[in-house]
């Protein structure tokens, strides 16, 4: 059964209800509807809790997607219960955990604006993060810092607009990643715009965002690392350089 993933029209969206639709073996759930996060594109996956009609909570480990992206996992901590078909839940994310994972992934979208590389890779975290590009060039990171802080001090709009599948075969160059493709066969592709009318960037992205850039707050490039010929790695991290 196919969920509906809340998270993808609200960054915001941190409780709702939902209806559990099917438990597994190994105690993952699945619900008719979400507001966490599924580990995608090198962001991991909400954590929080679930209360069940009866008071108790379900500490939740992490969610993620299933054998198909239209299945999202909720997975209990060790040693947790799982609750049963047809349970209704009130569900609650690590607010906290997800602020940092939200501005950090805002972020690495404001490095893909001043380093305007093909990506081969990235990975979010909640102190540090990394871009990879596909670049032989030599480049000051503390230029990097100060055109990052500049888009972040802008306060630029973060929002979502929708394409469909079709616009987005059409239109192969918005995509900055050379490895990684969105995913295409559920009629819409989101894209993450920054600034007004997407004037500083746009790009297909399912992950989730801050409201504004000035949310992401002081972060730094701690350390560019050459990784092959052609390939740097980029770490963000938060506050000021040391």
């Amino acid at each position: 059964m196919s969920v509906t993933a809340l998270y993808r029209h609200d960054f915001t969206l941190l409780s709702s209800e939902a209806t559990v639709t099917a438990v597994h073996d190994d105690g993952t759930f699945e619900l008719d509807q979400t507001c966490f996060y599924a580990a995608s594109g090198g962001q991991p996956g909400d954590t929080g809790h679930v209360l069940r009609a009866d008071g108790s909570r379900i500490s939740l480990d992490a969610a993620r997607h299933g054998a198909t992206k239209d299945i999202i996992l909720h997975v209990p901590l060790e040693g947790q219960p799982s609750p049963e078909i047809g349970e209704r839940l009130v569900l609650a994310v690590n607010e906290e955990r997800r602020a940092k994972l939200s501005r950090m992934h805002t972020a690495c979208h404001l490095l893909s604006v001043v380093c305007s590389f093909p990506i081969t890779g990235a990975a979010v975290g909640e102190d540090e993060s990394r871009v990879d590009f596909d670049m032989s060039e030599t480049i000051d990171k503390d230029a990097v810092t100060a055109e990052l802080m500049k888009l972040v001090e802008e306060n630029h709009p973060v929002y979502v607009t929708w394409i469909t599948d079709e616009e987005l075969i059409a239109n192969p160059g918005i995509v900055k990643s050379k490895n990684v493709r969105p995913p295409v066969g559920f009629g819409q592709v989101s894209l993450v715009c920054i600034g007004r009318d997407a004037s500083v960037d746009s790009q297909p992205c399912g992950g989730t965002h801050v409201a504004t850039t000035g949310e992401v707050g002081p972060i730094h490039i701690a350390k560019i690392e050459k990784k092959g010929r052609e390939n740097r790695r980029f770490r963000i991290r938060f506050g000021t350089p040391e």
